[in-house]
């Protein structure tokens, strides 16, 4: 579970980066928690958007690809969200207390 300072800090930190989910109309699939899970390991924070034509919100969308991979959901702003995983074997992102 992550405090309210490492939320803080992980949203300073999603900032930059680029989107690299995206949930379209065909909803959740395999491949899509595949390609959660393998860039959410490489990089431990990843972001992806709602595109307009999917059925889900972007809570939902966050919630349950967060739940598929394991990952704590950072924040959802619009139809965008970011996702968190601590990469167990080699650690980049260092959280605050």
């Amino acid at each position: 579970m992550l405090t309210s300072k490492q939320r803080a800090q992980l949203r300073a930190l999603a900032n930059p980066i680029d989107t690299v989910l995206m949930v379209g109309k065909g909803g959740f699939s395999e491949q899509l928690y595949k390609t959660a899970d393998e860039a959410i390991t490489a990089r431990e924070l990843i972001k992806g958007k709602v595109l307009e034509a999917c059925e889900y919100t972007s809570r939902e969308a966050a919630d349950t690809i967060a739940e598929q991979i394991g990952a704590d959901v950072v924040q959802v702003i619009g139809s965008k969200f970011v996702l968190y995983r601590k990469n167990k074997k080699e650690p980049k992102i260092k959280l605050v207390k």
